[in-house]
Formats: C-alpha cells, structure tokens, sequence
C-alpha cells in the first residue's frame, strides 16, 4: 500500500564524497538485483513511487534518511549501479539533477529506439514524464522550485511495464527540500490528485493547490474561460487588473464608494489569501499565452496545461479570474498529509505508521541479506535501515 505525506528532511549543501557514492552504487546493484529478482521490475518501480520505501533503500545505502540529498543522491546511485545491466534487469531509469533533468525526454527516446518500443509507447513514456514536471511545478504552487527529475520505467522480457517519477523541489528561502512520487497505476488523472506520496521539510498553510479534488470547478471553469475566446478572456483578466489595484489601495472589498466588489470576504480571511499580494499587472507574456491558448481552444485542462507555455502565472490567472469573477474557488490547503517525523509512541499529534515502515524493513533487511556483500557491510546497512525507527 502506498502512503502519502510528509518526512522530515532539510535542504543540503555540498556534494557526496566519492567514497560514498561507490559504497551506495555497490550496494546499489546488489539491493536491485535481489529485489527484481524476487518482485520483479514492475514492483521495483511500484516500490520506488512509495515514500517509506524510497526513504528506506536510500537508508540501506547509506545516506542520512532525513537529508534532502537522499533524493538527488540515491538515484544518482542506483542509476549507476544498473549502468549496463537495464536491459537484463528490464529497470530503466532517466534524468537526474539539474541539467541533466532536461535531458529526460532524450533518455527515453534514446532507450525506446534500443528496445524497438512502439512508437506510440515512447510517446506516451515522454509525454508522462514532461507533464509531471509541469503539474508540479505549475498546479501544485507550493514555493518549491522543481530542480531534480528522475523517471523510472519497466520493460520486462513477459510483458506489462510501468512507470515512476520522483522529482524533487527547494525552497532556498526556507531551507527545506519537497519531494514528489507518481506511479503510473495510481494515475487515474494527470491533473487530479495524481500522486502516490509528497514528502517535505514544512506543511505550506495557504497554497495554490489546482490538482486537488476540490479545485475541479476551478479546472472546469478554466477550459471555458479559454474556449470562450480571447475577447471575452481579456475583458476579464483587465476586470481583475482593476480589482488587484483596489485591494493595493485598501485590501478590503466594498468599503470604498465606487469600489468593484466581486467577493464578499471577511477583511481577516483576506489577510492571507494568495490573491493579495498577486502581482497581476499587464503582461505581454501572459497575454500572448492567453491568445495561443484561445486559438487552439483546449479541450480538457490537462490539453490546457500541456500547451508549451502554459505555466505557474497562466493557470493561475485563470483559476484567479474562476474565483473572483465566477465563484469557482480552488484549493488553498497542502496536498501532504502527515508527518513520518513527528509521529510519536504515545499518538501525539499522531501515530507512527509502525505497520507499513515494519513491512518495509523486513523486506529490505531480507534483501540485504541475500546480497553477496561482506557479512561486515551486510550488518551496518541492516543497523542504518533498523535506525529509521
């Protein structure tokens, strides 16, 4: 069962010792190779897209558990530690850190021509990868920059696949790190609560949250504001530009004589709404993203969202102009849901998830045991997962 919510981990500075990459591809492929060879390479992903489990190998291996270069470190490492041997394996990951993050669709591509993939299998490998990207990064508004993205998938020899993201954000301001997990069973909408675990530093208490179940009036009324045309969207967006600039001026609604009033909120709820401090002056960008996607008039909001351009400040123009003008009010909560950190013994603020992170331990601890690794490293890396708790 894959759990979502929060584990503690902070934002790191620094590099990995040489050292202890090598120890963590080492074990790496050993881990890899015992676990696709009694779960297979589906589960091996399946198990890569679940938080406890990702956090756990990357514990084996050797990394602090709550550190965010766990992310960026460990599938640096069991990408190397594959290196040569996906196609056995039927395990394939592409991506990384930084640069090399841009460089995904590529990979993918690159691995669809080796293994002969239908062309329409390639396709829709990239297209998930990118459109992950971008939900996190546009819809899920958190003030985490996306600065790592690694997408793993299966091919094995009988049949079947599928895929995982995990993709990392920082918040440099806060100091803290945010991580994100997809898995391609889980999707059932890449645009409506698509994740199977987010796991941050800190709970965000207002966000713009446009894959949450609650926002489905904001992406409805979205896809009709652009089908609409650009004329009718444009005397809107300008009806909102007025109303920014009298909240400037007062950041009441309605108490001025001759003042728009297009919502009926309390002075106190305004204190903290996201729409406040929006800076919705004109934008010959946004306008021109505005024309591109009323041309080719979107069907569905995820049509919406994967139109290139289409970023953080379109969608949230148009989920504004839902709310204020139309009454299509999005999520403002954090899509995380607790925290693997704070759990106690005694249930306070709740319980330790003991159950799912005892699983994941015997499994992994049965893992390591069957590696072919010294009985020295077999001990300290059982130690490290037996830490966690």
């Amino acid at each position: 069962m894959i759990h979502r919510g929060i584990a503690t981990f902070g934002l790191d500075e620094g590099r990995c010792p040489k050292w202890l990459f090598e120890r963590m591809v080492k074990l790496g492929r050993e881990m890899t190779m015992v676990l696709v060879e009694e779960y297979g390479p589906d589960e091996f992903v399946r198990r890569i897209a679940d938080p406890v489990w990702f956090q756990s190998l990357g514990t084996v291996l050797a990394f602090d558990w709550n550190a965010s270069g766990l992310t960026t470190i460990l599938t640096a490492a069991l990408k190397e530690s594959i290196r040569g041997m996906e196609r056995d394996l039927g395990i394939f990951i592409c991506g990384g850190k930084g640069k090399t993050s841009r460089k995904t669709p590529e990979e993918i591509g690159r691995w669809g021509e080796r293994l002969s993939l239908p062309e329409a299998k390639t396709k829709n490998l990239i297209y998930n990868s990118r459109m992950s990207a971008k939900v996190d990064s546009a819809l899920v508004q958190d003030g985490f920059q996306i600065y790592h993205h690694s997408f793993f998938f299966s091919n094995p020899p009988s049949g079947g696949g599928a895929w995982a993201v995990v993709q990392q954000g920082m918040n440099a301001a806060k100091a803290s790190a945010r991580r994100y997990h997809w898995f391609s069973e889980k999707v059932n909408d890449l645009v409506c609560e698509p994740h199977s675990g987010i796991s941050s530093s800190v709970r965000v208490p207002r966000m713009l949250d446009l894959t949450s179940k609650k926002s489905v009036s904001s992406r409805e009324i979205s896809t009709e504001l652009v089908g609409s045309g650009y004329a009718p969207l444009i005397k809107d967006i300008k009806l909102l530009r007025k109303y920014f600039s009298q909240l400037s001026q007062t950041a009441t609604l309605g108490t001025s004589a001759g003042q728009l009033t297009l919502l009926n909120l309390e002075t106190i709820e305004f204190k903290s709404h996201p729409v406040v401090s929006e800076d919705f002056a004109a934008s010959k960008y946004l306008e021109k993203i505005l024309t591109k996607v009323t041309d080719e008039k979107p069907e569905s909001y995820e049509k919406l969202v994967a139109i290139e351009g289409v970023g953080p400040k379109t969608v949230r123009a148009l989920a504004l102009v839902g709310e204020v003008i139309y009454g299509a009010e999005p999520s403002y909560e954090d899509p995380a849901r607790y925290s693997f950190a704070h759990g106690g013994k005694d249930a306070t603020p709740y319980p330790v998830d003991r159950t799912t992170y005892d699983e994941t331990i015997a499994v992994l601890k049965r893992a390591v045991d069957r590696t072919k690794l010294e009985s020295v490293e077999k001990r300290r890396a059982t130690e490290r997962l037996q830490r966690m708790l």
